[in-house]
């Protein structure tokens, strides 16, 4: 066990977060991060807000997410493997190559004021499959570049990586958009041709250890082997699946501001970056003060806020508590994502950590994409406000049957406690 883990109760433990951040390694690796996720979110903002205005429709904004989601569900059993048999910097690379041309083709696709919505579909094709080869590689890469003690605060800051995209690119959106939508994609082209160059320098503290096994379809299955044979795994990655699944207002945003707050672009685009704002914060707090104990019963409880967050946001027509309830609902997922990111890590030996990755990325995309096509489908039917409150009740319900039906999850006290056994034990506390 390392030593750390004899700090104080609640005192941070390891190096200090301005020591990781000096770190070379690490530094690389979030400078890449933040150009490619900044420019990301800034054409995922645009994307739907020039799907909406195209089409006025909630279920379109469902079925956008739900076509970048479907490379993830299709390559399953390729993108892992390829992240944990070869090189994850050349493979995050040309995965970030990918995403860079889809930019572009949004780029030149959004002159001429188009109308047509299936052009929108093809490039969000293409950009999901190009995330189904990135996320496995780029996300096993922080056990690569942390310091030794320093893994939890090497994940907090890359966390913050993605509070900063989601405040600066939605933001910009808005006014980006106002200008005109091509601009907001050329600008997005930008960010992610740095952060890709930036990718392909990056250099790791520890080497790979790249897995032996030939790509078989047996071998591709292994993460979700792993993750069925580690409950605190299983109950860690589908509590965020079925939380965010029913709880997915984010998607809903274009129709939230323009039917229930009546706010413009600018106004939609500051609504948007709300959930960075949030998460900003938090990330603030968490990087300082990493959650140190009692680890399992903070990430059920800051679901549950998750919930009553929604609640308030589908039942509100005030912009203030509308920007409010978005900046808590997505404070408490950054807890949840930055104890899920530091639990896998930890309970995943490196050789197989590529495709547990990639199937806990399906399970995200999952609780994302298919949720926001969830919550589509339910604003058709009971509309916007019904389709969000109901979101977060039902998020309030998964809390209480994970609460009692993960136990091996509601009771783990520290991130030190766990190892990478593999076995279905792997989750007990020392």
């Amino acid at each position: 066990m390392d030593d750390s883990s004899d700090a104080p109760d609640g005192a941070p433990s390891g190096p200090r977060a301005l020591e990781v951040l000096r770190d070379r390694y690490v530094r690389r690796y979030l400078l890449a991060q933040t150009a490619t996720t900044i420019g990301v979110a800034l054409q995922t903002a645009v994307l739907f807000k020039q799907l909406y205005d195209i089409t006025d429709s909630e279920l379109q904004l469902g079925l956008i997410g739900l076509v970048e989601f479907a490379p993830a569900l299709l390559l399953v059993l390729v993108t892992g493997s390829i992240a944990d048999r070869y090189d994850r910097r050349i493979v995050a690379t040309v995965a970030l190559g990918l995403q860079t041309l889809v930019a572009l083709a949004l780029t030149l696709s959004a002159h001429g004021d188009p109308t047509a919505v299936w052009p929108l579909y093809v490039m969000a094709f293409g950009y999901g499959v190009s995330r189904a080869f990135a996320a496995p590689a780029t996300r096993s890469m922080p056990p690569m570049v942390a310091p030794p003690g320093a893994l939890p605060r090497t994940i907090a800051l890359a966390s913050s990586v993605f509070t900063i995209a989601f405040i600066l690119g939605p933001a910009a959106s808005g006014f980006l958009y106002a200008i005109d939508p091509w601009v907001g994609y050329a600008t997005a082209f930008v960010l992610m041709t740095l952060g890709t160059m930036g990718m392909a320098t990056m250099r790791f503290r520890q080497a790979q250890v790249r897995s032996g096994e030939r790509p078989t379809v047996h071998s591709a299955l292994e993460g979700m082997r792993f993750i069925r044979r580690s409950p605190t795994l299983l109950g860690a990655i589908s509590l965020d699946l079925f939380a965010v699944l029913f709880g997915g207002a984010v998607a809903l945003l274009p129709a939230i501001a323009e039917k229930r707050l009546g706010v413009g672009d600018v106004g939609y685009g500051w609504l948007r970056a709300a959930p960075g704002i949030g998460m900003a914060l938090t990330a603030l707090v968490i990087t300082r003060r990493p959650v140190q104990r009692n680890v399992g019963r903070v990430l059920l409880i800051v679901v549950a806020v998750f919930g009553v967050a929604t609640i308030v946001l589908g039942l509100t027509r005030n912009y203030a508590l509308a920007f409010a309830a978005l900046v808590v609902l997505s404070g408490a997922d950054m807890v949840s994502m930055f104890i899920r990111s530091t639990l896998v890590p930890l309970l995943v030996p490196d050789e197989t950590r590529g495709r547990v990755l990639a199937f806990e990325m399906l399970f995200i995309g999952a609780s994302n994409e298919v949720g926001g096509f969830e919550s589509g489908v339910a604003a058709k039917a009971l509309g916007v406000a019904g389709a969000v409150v109901s979101g977060g009740i039902a998020t309030l319900v998964v809390v209480g049957i994970w609460w009692f039906g993960f136990p091996s999850l509601r009771d783990v006290d520290r991130f030190e406690d766990l190892s990478p056994s593999g076995g279905p034990d792997d989750q007990r506390l020392a």
